[in-house]
């Protein structure tokens, strides 16, 4: 079977790409990962704060004489949240790229256009072979409209692309007021690609300590829903590649995203729960679902069951939402017991 796919114009061997994970922080695994088969890998990300604190030393200054202010600490990361900075983390793409044939994707995460430009040119001469700009913004204040918002994504692309000439891919929100317009604005603004969709991780409680604090849950398999039904709708009327990530975890997930018109499947959580090595469980099942259903290559099978080639296009739309309430039974959620 042919399992080549195009994804932000590089032609890579398969549609599986690990995507931005603590796991590529061992080159170790980033070669395990193109030998299980993996297309293209994405790098862990490099944060913004990272390169702050780094270049102005910020965290001096700021923390200096703030020991009587101990809740102002608490806006600033600490260094030692932070597993590598930002030159281990060029020299771990230099290294990653002379230990494996298949592209090396950077990720950059920031919030704003000024802290991105000069690393990503870093990472492209480091020998990163494209760029995703992970843009992990909550905005919080009120008076802040949301074509504001808009915009910053616009700027943060605009400044990144007239920085490198790598291919550049935009990690995109889902909480945008229209998440077709936004993506349109992004390609014609010349994003190469978008990822559907960046995961907000949201705090938890410690009822003990009444504090808050960060809680990180792994995707399941309807996570990936959300992106399917995205990616659905925007094939065939933006330019540039579509990757799905979240909620992939078996073949079947695979071969549902690329039909919808994704270009490649981004893994995380599974491979966090089985490691490494399900990359070539998930490339054999998907061979073989393809022979037995008579596809000989991925790009056969890509944009299918989009909106646009599906036979009911309004799946993907209201009807599919009125159908899904008339068709659940009840009994379902019922709960029995034992009397």
């Amino acid at each position: 079977m042919n399992l080549t796919t195009t994804y932000l114009g590089l032609e890579l061997k398969s549609p599986l790409v690990p995507s931005a994970s603590p796991l590529s922080e061992d080159i170790d695994n980033i070669r395990l990962m193109q030998d299980m088969g993996a297309g293209a890998i994405v790098m862990h990300s490099l944060f913004e704060e990272q390169l702050t604190l780094e270049k102005y030393e910020l965290h001096h200054h700021l923390s200096y004489g703030t020991e009587s202010f101990a809740e102002a600490l608490t806006y600033f990361p600490q260094p030692t949240n932070f597993r590598v900075g930002p030159e281990e983390y060029l020299d771990h793409i230099r290294k990653a790229t002379e230990q494996v044939d298949i592209p090396i994707i950077a990720s950059l995460n920031g919030c704003s256009p000024g802290g991105w430009t000069e690393y990503g040119k870093l990472m492209q001469e480091a020998g990163a072979s494209a760029l995703e700009l992970n843009i992990y913004y909550v905005p919080t204040n009120p008076n802040l409209i949301s074509s504001e918002i808009e915009q910053n994504y616009i700027d943060i692309l605009t400044s990144v692309k007239n920085a490198v000439t790598i291919p550049v891919a935009v990690k995109l929100s889902p909480y945008f007021t229209n998440t077709a317009n936004m993506a349109k604005q992004l390609d014609d603004h010349g994003a190469d690609g978008l990822v559907l969709f960046n995961r907000f991780y949201q705090p938890d409680i410690n009822l003990e300590n009444l504090e808050v604090e960060p809680h990180v849950l792994l995707s399941t398999a309807q996570d990936m829903r959300l992106p399917l039904r995205w990616i659905a709708i925007l094939y065939g009327h933006i330019q540039g590649s579509l990757a799905a990530t979240s909620g992939i975890h078996n073949a079947h997930d695979v071969i549902k995203m690329l039909m919808v018109g994704a270009n490649v499947t981004m893994l995380c959580s599974v491979l966090l729960r089985e490691g490494i090595t399900h990359i070539q469980c998930l490339e054999k099942d998907l061979q073989e679902w393809m022979e037995i259903h008579e596809y000989e290559s991925v790009k056969q099978m890509q944009g299918t069951m989009s909106q646009l080639n599906c036979p009911n296009p309004s799946a993907f739309e209201r009807a599919q939402y009125m159908k899904a309430l008339q068709t659940y039974n009840p009994a379902w959620g019922r709960v029995y017991t034992n009397k």
